[in-house]
């Protein structure tokens, strides 16, 4: 195997809303995007699959090592061998690479967020510089893309966080910041043994307004000139919306059960962004 077929496998094994919208590109973007991709699922998967946190630890500074070793072109790994070639092609910084790996680390130690200020920085480091490399890849001719990327990637982000509450506190986490759970009268114990009240309908629909307003404005701050260079962009988009709307038609009961779109949906939306982009 190949590292650009262990890429692709690590991709599509995934069944990501991403794996959809990497079908349209050329094909170099698409080499690229998919390596991307599966360096963050390499080490999201260190902490999620292991159960032991300081083999975690000494796991993650092995990956910093590794990135350190695309850089100078002698990578070991499947997913840096891949990487290698394509980092200067495609401008892909080392500090972000790097950040990605500070992200991951984040839910070693981290289990609640006090406030969404201390949350934006895990959803930057795990989400945001995600969409700024992707946007690099994709390329582009006006800065304020970077912005458009910037804040796309946190609208995932918080898509994900709003989906997956019942799931991560299954895991002990609650990204949900502290100070608003206080605000709607929610309490820790309530998430973590999945108890909906009124309070937390209130709460996640205060979520939810959150991560509206961050698709808004990252969608407002696209220049016309790369509309079409991060189409990518646009079909994750459109995908990861359309996530958040079925979690809020069904109800948000997200404590108990997690929305999905199905292939055949994710595959049509990619389709029709592309077309109407």
């Amino acid at each position: 195997m190949t590292p650009d077929q262990y890429c692709q496998d690590k991709a599509a094994a995934s069944g990501s809303s991403f794996y959809y919208s990497f079908m349209f590109l050329p094909q170099e973007k698409r080499r690229a995007i998919t390596a991307l991709y599966a360096f963050c699922r390499e080490v999201d998967d260190v902490v999620d699959e292991c159960s032991d946190e300081n083999v975690a630890r000494i796991t993650l500074n092995w990956w910093r090592t590794e990135v350190t070793a695309i850089y100078a072109g002698k990578p070991q790994h499947p997913v840096g061998q891949a990487l290698a070639p394509l980092v200067k092609q495609f401008n892909l910084s080392q500090e972000h690479l790097l950040e990605i790996i500070d992200g991951m680390e984040m839910d070693l130690s981290q289990l609640t967020y006090a406030d969404f200020k201390a949350l934006q920085l895990y959803c930057y480091r795990v989400a945001s510089v995600v969409g700024l490399l992707a946007a690099e890849i994709f390329g582009y001719s006006d800065k304020k893309t970077l912005q458009y990327a910037n804040d796309l990637g946190m609208a995932f982000q918080l898509t994900n966080i709003i989906r997956d509450v019942g799931e991560d506190a299954r895991r002990g986490r609650i990204y949900l910041p502290l100070d608003e759970l206080a605000r709607f009268g929610v309490h820790t114990g309530d998430i973590l043994d999945a108890k909906e009240t009124e309070g937390f309908q209130q709460l996640m629909a205060f979520q939810v307004e959150r991560a509206q307003h961050f698709y808004e404005q990252a969608l407002g701050q696209l220049p016309d000139a790369d509309r079409k260079s991060q189409r990518t962009g646009l079909i994750m988009a459109a995908i990861y919306r359309a996530t958040l709307n079925e979690v809020v038609a069904s109800g948000c009961h997200v404590l108990k059960e997690r929305v999905s779109l199905t292939p055949l949906r994710k595959l049509w939306l990619a389709y029709t962004t592309w077309l109407k982009n």
